[in-house]
């Protein structure tokens, strides 16, 4: 069922394309043929767009994300005996962005709506701490999976209700760059319905971002879940991508103001065979070349559960070459693991926890310049971190 949902996919979806586009004949062929021409469009902003996308999109960095709820924020917090609090939400991403040195290895920092406009125990806001070291602020802008009636038990993703107002607001406090994320499950198909619905909010999203001043982060995340192949993860992938990307263009999204979050294309979390980095990167990079511009300035992965040697291993591997696109990371469990760890919630430790952060973000700085070597790393490091059906 899951292979003849994407034959009525790619069918409905050509066949309308070539009408929309390509087949609109004049009654009388007299007159000359008509053909819609799509102009892109970004606004006012499409210079600072561009610049913003540009650093985000820097040598040797990439993005600290931190956008989780605060019910999964408090996972986190319970992980180490911590209530879930605003205090205790405040100290632990207090931490993080007051790491010294930071933004040496980090560019972006995505945050959740509470911490855009919290400020530090001494009064400073969080967006300035990130300011100082040259790291853009980000901001969380969906409002969460819902069940997607007549799916597959699938889900797509809310927000877009009152979104223009809410991003203004956000460019307002300090946010330059914005992500959503909708998810597509393997498993579950995944229908036809589910990966146009997912593909047409992501473009709703990205060219609302842009019309307010904020770069979109455009993630359809290919979710773990799954015994399948690692071919059936490109096969999907391949048709997720070229369906985002379409509609990106019928909204008049403006690529080089726009980066990406995919997931790396692996095989299904129970498939019986692992990949090796080698094998991930060769299949990842093969379905994004199919179906990227080479406009768009920044490929910024998602870890997705992978353990976080396993995600900086992979990353390295795909920066053994040359690629058309900025190809870094956009880590919040592949980064963060061994910083609760060695915070534990304890003021004392403070100091150990941004080392900790520090030690990850150098790792995938040097994987992004296709120089790391795992010589050294914890066992902690080589833990998987999937969670079947995570959400935000």
């Amino acid at each position: 069922m899951a292979c003849a949902s994407f034959t009525k996919l790619n069918a409905s979806s050509s066949q309308w394309i070539g009408q929309q586009s390509f087949n609109q004949r004049p009654a009388s062929s007299s007159r000359l043929p008509v053909r819609r021409v799509s102009v892109v469009r970004a606004g006012s902003y499409s210079e600072e767009l561009v610049k913003t996308a540009k650093t985000i999109a820097s040598p040797g960095r990439g993005i600290l994300a931190i956008d989780e709820s605060n019910a999964t924020c408090g996972k986190r917090l319970d992980s180490i005996g911590l209530d879930n609090t605003e205090v205790n939400r405040q100290a632990y991403r207090q931490l993080l962005l007051t790491t010294p040195g930071l933004g040496q290895y980090i560019s972006g920092a995505i945050l959740f709506e509470e911490t855009l406009y919290q400020s530090t125990t001494d009064g400073k806001k969080m967006v300035d701490c990130l300011r100082e070291q040259n790291i853009i602020p980000g901001i969380k802008v969906d409002k969460g999976l819902v069940p997607l009636p007549g799916s597959n038990n699938e889900s797509w993703c809310q927000g877009l209700d009152g979104l223009a107002s809410r991003s203004a607001e956000y460019y307002s406090q300090g946010a330059r760059f914005a992500k959503w994320r909708t998810v597509v499950s393997i498993p579950c198909g995944p229908s036809a319905l589910a990966v146009k619905e997912a593909a047409w909010g992501l473009a709703r999203y990205a060219a609302i971002s842009q019309d307010n001043g904020l770069v979109p982060i455009v993630e359809p995340e290919i979710l773990l879940d799954g015994d399948h192949p690692i071919e059936r993860t490109l096969e999907v992938a391949e048709q997720v991508w070229a369906e985002v990307f379409y509609y990106l263009a019928e909204n008049n999204v403006m690529f080089e103001g726009i980066l990406l979050k995919p997931s790396m294309v692996t095989p299904g979390a129970d498939h019986k065979e692992k990949a090796s980095p080698e094998t991930i990167a060769k299949y990842t990079l093969t379905m994004l070349n199919r179906r990227v511009p080479p406009a768009v300035p920044g490929i910024m992965f998602l870890s997705g559960g992978q353990s976080e040697m396993e995600a900086t291993l992979n990353l390295h591997a795909m920066n053994q070459s040359p690629n058309p696109w900025h190809v870094s990371f956009s880590y919040a469990r592949a980064l963060q693991n061994s910083v609760l760890k060695a915070w534990k919630g304890q003021p004392e430790n403070i100091e150990a926890g941004q080392k900790a952060l520090l030690a990850r973000a150098k790792a995938n700085s040097l994987a992004q310049l296709g120089k790391y070597s795992a010589e050294g790393e914890s066992d902690d490091a080589k833990k998987g971190m999937f969670v079947k059906g995570y959400t935000y």
